[in-house]
C-alpha cells in the first residue's frame, strides 16, 4: 500500500467507521455465536501471497462483526463504560503514524512532556493536592498504564521494594527472602479479582478486609485486621482502597483508613477505576477526600473520560490532549452528569415497581437492582434479558445475593434507550412471574 492509496483508504475507513458508530443501535448488541466460530470462518494459515484490501475489508462484517458485543451501543448497559470519541479516534490515529517509543525522554521527548503535563491537567481537574502533580515543588506526577490491574500491581510492587529498604535499613543482615515471607497486603472483600492477583504476582500474602452494610471497608475494620497480623509477626505494608467497586460501586472510607496507614507505614493505593472520572465535578469531589493521605493514586480515562482505551492514570498522552481540547473540563463534567442522570431515572423506574428493589445506594452511573424473591428467579430473569439480545447486562454478587447492573456506558444513550430498555426487562419479568409464581 503507497501513500496515495493509503489517502483513499483511510478515507473509506473513517466513513466506515463513522457509519458503524452513527447506526450501532441497530446492530443486535450482544453477539449470537458459539465459541469457536470464527476458526471456521478463514484459512488455517497465513496467505502465502498478499490479499487485496477489499478482500480484507469485506471479512470485516463476515467475520468480526457477527461476534462483537458493541460495547458502544446505547443498549449496553453490562460492566462499566469504556470510553469513545471522535477526538481520541482521531489522536490514535497520529499516535498510530508516528509511531515512536516513549521509552525514554531521549528516545522521543514530546512522548514524555505530553504524559507529564497532561497528568498534570488531570489532576488540576480533579483537585489533587500538589504533592501529586510534577509542575510543582513536590516529587510528585503521573504515568499513564494500560490498566488500572497494572496500576495496582506496580503500586504493591513500589511498596514492597519501600518496605524491604525500610527494615533492611534497621537491620541489614535480616535475608530479603525472610521480609517478603512475613508482608502482607490488604484491600476490600469487594474489590476487584486484578488486586488478588496483584500479591500472587507480587509473591505476597493477600487479606481481605469485610465490608459494611454499604460495601465498604471502615477504619475500624482495617485496624483489627491489622493488630492480629502484626500480634502474628507479620508485616503489613499495603492496602488498596477502592472508589467505586465493581459490584455496586460502594466508596471505602479513606478518611479513616488513610490515617490508619500512614501511622502504620502502610502503602495506601486508592483505586477508582470507575468512579474517578467523576471527581472533575464538583458534587462528586467529595468522593475523593482522604486522598491526600495515599501514596498513589489510580483512575481509567478510558472507562467515563471519552479517551478511548487503553489508558490509565497512575504514551496514550496524545487521545488525552485531544480529548481535553476539543470537550474543555465543562464538556466533560456534562458528559458525567449526563449519566449520572439516567442512572438515576433508571433507580426511579425501579423503585416505583413494587416487583423490584434496589440492592445498593445509586451514587453514580450503576444501578444494582432485583426482584424481589430467590436468586434463582433473579438468574432466569438476566438469562432472559441476555437471550433477548436487544440489551446487555452483567450480574454481580452483594451479600450473598444475585443482582442486575445496570450501568449506563455509552457516550450516546439517551432517555429514551434508558425508558426502553426497562419497558424490556418489566415485559420479560411480567412473563417470567406468570411461569414462576411466588
Amino acid at each position: 500500500m503507497d501513500t496515495a492509496e493509503f489517502r483513499r483508504r483511510g478515507k473509506e475507513m473513517v466513513d466506515y467507521v463513522a457509519d458503524y458508530l452513527e447506526n450501532i443501535e441497530k446492530r443486535q448488541v450482544y453477539p449470537d455465536v458459539e465459541p469457536g466460530y470464527l476458526r471456521s470462518l478463514i484459512p488455517e494459515e497465513a496467505p502465502e501471497q498478499p490479499e487485496t484490501y477489499e478482500d480484507v475489508v469485506k471479512d470485516i462484517e463476515r467475520v468480526v462483526m457477527p461476534g462483537i458485543t458493541h460495547w458502544h451501543s446505547p443498549y449496553f448497559f453490562a460492566y462499566f463504560p469504556t470510553a469513545n470519541s471522535f477526538p481520541a479516534i482521531l489522536a490514535d490515529m497520529l499516535s498510530g503514524a508516528i509511531g515512536c517509543v516513549g521509552f525514554s525522554w531521549a528516545a522521543s521527548p514530546a512522548c514524555t512532556e505530553l504524559e507529564t503535563v497532561m497528568l498534570d491537567w488531570l489532576g488540576k481537574m480533579l483537585n489533587l493536592p500538589e504533592e501529586f502533580l510534577a509542575g510543582t515543588k513536590g516529587k510528585g506526577g503521573g504515568v499513564i498504564q494500560g490498566t488500572a490491574s497494572e496500576a495496582t500491581l506496580v503500586a504493591l510492587l513500589a511498596a514492597r521494594c519501600r518496605m524491604v529498604k525500610r527494615i533492611l535499613s534497621d537491620d541489614p543482615e535480616r535475608p530479603e527472602a525472610d521480609i517478603i515471607s512475613k508482608l502482607v497486603a490488604y484491600s476490600s472483600d469487594q474489590a476487584h479479582s486484578s488486586v488478588e492477583r496483584a500479591g500472587l504476582i507480587g509473591g505476597v500474602r493477600m487479606r481481605k478486609i469485610p465490608s459494611d452494610s454499604k460495601f465498604s471497608v471502615r477504619g475500624e475494620a482495617l485496624r483489627k485486621v491489622l493488630e492480629e497480623d502484626k500480634a502474628a509477626g507479620l508485616i503489613p505494608f499495603y492496602f488498596c482502597a477502592t472508589l467505586g467497586t465493581t459490584p455496586s460501586c460502594a466508596f471505602d472510607y479513606i478518611t479513616e483508613i488513610g490515617p490508619i496507614c500512614n501511622t502504620e507505614g502502610i502503602w495506601m493505593h486508592i483505586d477508582a477505576a470507575y468512579a474517578g472520572s467523576a471527581f472533575i465535578c464538583p458534587e462528586f469531589r467529595p468522593l475523593l477526600d482522604g486522598v491526600e493521605f495515599a501514596d498513589s493514586f489510580n483512575f481509567n480515562p478510558h472507562k467515563w473520560l471519552l479517551v478511548n482505551f487503553d489508558c490509565s492514570t497512575m504514551f496514550r498522552s496524545l487521545k488525552i490532549w485531544f480529548v481535553f481540547r476539543m470537550y474543555g473540563l465543562r464538556g466533560l463534567q456534562d458528559h458525567i452528569r449526563k449519566h449520572v442522570a439516567l442512572a438515576k431515572e433508571f433507580e426511579a423506574l425501579v423503585r416505583v415497581d413494587e416487583r423490584f428493589q434496589i440492592s445498593a445506594e445509586v451514587v453514580l452511573g450503576l444501578v444494582c437492582f432485583r426482584l424481589k424473591g430467590s436468586n434463582d428467579l433473579n438468574e432466569a430473569l438476566l438469562k432472559r434479558i441476555n437471550s433477548a439480545r436487544r440489551i446487555h447486562l452483567v450480574p454481580c454478587q452483594l451479600s450473598g445475593r444475585f443482582v442486575l447492573r445496570f450501568a449506563v456506558c455509552a457516550r450516546t444513550t439517551e432517555s429514551r434507550h434508558v425508558q426502553e430498555a426497562w419497558a424490556h426487562i418489566t415485559q420479560l419479568a411480567t412473563e417470567l412471574l406468570r411461569q414462576f409464581p411466588q
